[in-house]
């Protein structure tokens, strides 16, 4: 038997460097993998194999407009009727999609990561809790700055050029405006173990409920 709009839907937003992900994965193994479908939305990054590389490099990856949201919120309801659905590969080197995909059951609960989730208002109505994680920008560019030098096999004048370009303002215009929307705001990110675990008692209160 299939399950039908059953499925807790939970956002963790925030900036870039944030510790969004670092949430996301404590929540992974606190509730446990196996009720958690996990949709993070740097997979929904559009696919750009049909630009240049010199015009790849030219497009605001920190806008709304480079993320397949519509795909994802497709997704998210495909999820909620108990299909599974195939989790998009992004190639961050090349910003393009891989042929390959990964299949996501549907589970108790969706878990959708991201900085831009909450800037989506037809996203965002699907959302039952909004968590937003509020870090200093200093840190969140240090972090970021590693991140993308590390994994992704940036310069470290291509993350400070691209931060001070798109990230910045973006950060500004979309999401920090988006904070208001949150049903819960996490200051110091993933360092912060006593929200951490107010948020999974608040889950597993929703999941019984």
């Amino acid at each position: 038997m299939t399950k039908r709009n059953t499925s807790l839907v939970i956002g963790i937003a925030g900036g870039t460097g944030s510790g969004k992900t670092t949430i996301a994965n404590y929540v992974l193994e606190t509730v446990g993998h196996e009720k958690i479908a996990f949709l993070p939305h740097d997979a929904y990054y559009r696919d750009l194999s049909d630009l240049s590389r010199e015009e790849r490099a030219q497009v605001n990856f920190d806008h709304p407009s480079s993320l397949d949201t519509e795909l994802l919120i497709e997704h998210v309801q495909n999820l909620r009727k108990g299909d599974t659905i195939q989790l998009p590969s992004y190639d961050f080197k090349t910003h393009t999609r891989t042929q390959a995909t990964i299949p996501i059951k549907s589970q108790s609960i969706i878990l959708i990561e991201g900085i831009l989730i909450f800037a989506e208002p037809e996203l965002r109505k699907l959302f039952d809790l909004k968590i937003y994680v509020d870090t200093d920008a200093d840190i969140r560019f240090i972090r970021r700055l590693k991140r993308d030098i590390d994994e992704r096999g940036r310069t470290t004048q291509s993350v400070i050029n691209q931060y001070l370009d798109t990230v910045r303002p973006m950060h500004l215009e979309f999401v920090e405006p988006s904070k208001r929307y949150a049903s819960v705001i996490i200051p110091e990110g993933g360092y912060n173990h006593v929200a951490l675990d107010l948020i999974v008692a608040r889950i597993e209160s929703m999941l019984q409920e």
